[in-house]
């Protein structure tokens, strides 16, 4: 079985209510909730979360909500501890991780990145993009010398299950797939929060 996992706990500090804000329309989570139920593959769709307010949303759009525990919705709780929390209450073969605070996805993203991780045979992989940063005074390279190093945009995650319940979310076989700097967004602040607003009212993500 292949299971959809979102966390949305109701606790976030940059910006209050931030899985529930509106953005372009709809609550924030909206996005990716919509965007699991276009999927073919996965078989099951949950958002695990602790707060009545966001479970209230959630269930409003069609999904399921998995209550979690108190001490899985704090600051210092892992993304891990909670998908293995995910998976110990509904048994699973893979685990597809969409995060709400990436609410653009183009339509099939999410079956294309689980496809690419069964072609391939991969323990796990993510969507993302190659990163060319490099701290200032530690290199004089023009930008397009720079190799860079791929950096996971937080839209798209597929992991074998039982990596994650050994505590492992990477595995052995990492698979990175590419994709579009529209859908590179992840919103950790309000800028963040009007860059993504501006390209969902533009439509990026219909394409």
């Amino acid at each position: 079985m292949i299971l959809g996992i979102t966390p949305a706990r109701g606790g976030s500090k940059e910006i209050p209510e931030k899985n529930i804000k509106q953005i372009a329309g709809k609550p924030l989570i909206a996005w990716t909730i919509e965007a699991a139920r276009q999927s073919w593959l996965i078989d099951r769709y949950i958002v695990s979360t602790e707060s009545n307010e966001i479970a209230e949303v959630v269930r409003k759009f069609g999904a399921e909500v998995l209550w979690r525990p108190p001490e899985l919705a704090t600051d210092e709780a892992s993304t891990l501890a909670v998908l293995q929390h995910a998976i110990e209450c509904i048994p699973t073969d893979i685990v597809v991780l969409l995060q709400a605070t990436s609410p653009v996805r183009r339509p099939g993203l999410i079956d294309e990145s689980i496809q690419d991780f069964y072609l391939n045979d991969y323990d796990s992989l993510a969507t993302g993009f190659y990163c060319k940063y490099v701290e200032y005074g530690r290199n004089d390279l023009h930008r397009q010398n720079i190799s860079g190093f791929f950096y996971d945009d937080g839209n798209v995650y597929v992991v074998k299950a039982d990596l994650v319940r050994n505590g492992d979310r990477y595995g052995t076989k990492v698979g990175r797939k590419i994709i579009s700097r529209w859908e590179n967004v992840d919103i950790d602040d309000m800028f963040d929060f009007w860059v993504a607003e501006r390209i969902l009212e533009c439509g990026m993500v219909r394409w």
